[in-house]
């Protein structure tokens, strides 16, 4: 495993959010995989409407995340589930898209170009009440 992914392995259980107003308690550190709880998606009053908010049993959720550098962020995930980063009302384009090293359980991995600030990290369309994930600067 690449060295910005050794938290990988060792993961924390926190709790999604809702909505927006309760993401400070669902806060992502760069370099500390989670185990995020989600919810289904229709208790989730995403900030921006997904691409894919997944079906009536489909989970997600709202955490966030804080950036004091400016820097492409790559969100590692062990699904293949939907992500979007939110900045204010805008989702920010993701630059690449791939795939964790080889016999990782990271199956998904997303980088967003972020500069320093608040952001929402908006779950969608996960088929299981829980998610692997973890954000770290991109390899």
């Amino acid at each position: 495993m690449p060295q910005a992914l050794s938290g990988w392995t060792s993961k924390t259980p926190l709790q999604s959010a809702t909505k927006e107003a309760d993401s400070a308690a669902a806060t992502l550190k760069s370099g500390q995989a989670v185990q995020a709880t989600l919810h289904h998606t229709r208790e989730v009053a995403y900030v921006v409407e997904p691409d894919k908010p997944g079906g009536s049993v489909a989970y997600g959720g709202i955490l966030a995340v804080q950036i004091s550098k400016a820097g492409t962020y790559q969100f590692s995930l062990g699904s293949g589930a939907w992500i979007d980063v939110v900045s204010g009302a805008s989702k920010i384009a993701s630059t690449a898209h791939g795939h964790g090293p080889e016999c990782s359980s990271i199956r998904k991995a997303v980088a967003f170009p972020l500069k320093p600030g608040h952001y929402i990290v908006q779950i969608s369309a996960n088929a299981a009440p829980t998610l692997d994930i973890m954000i770290s600067p991109k390899l």
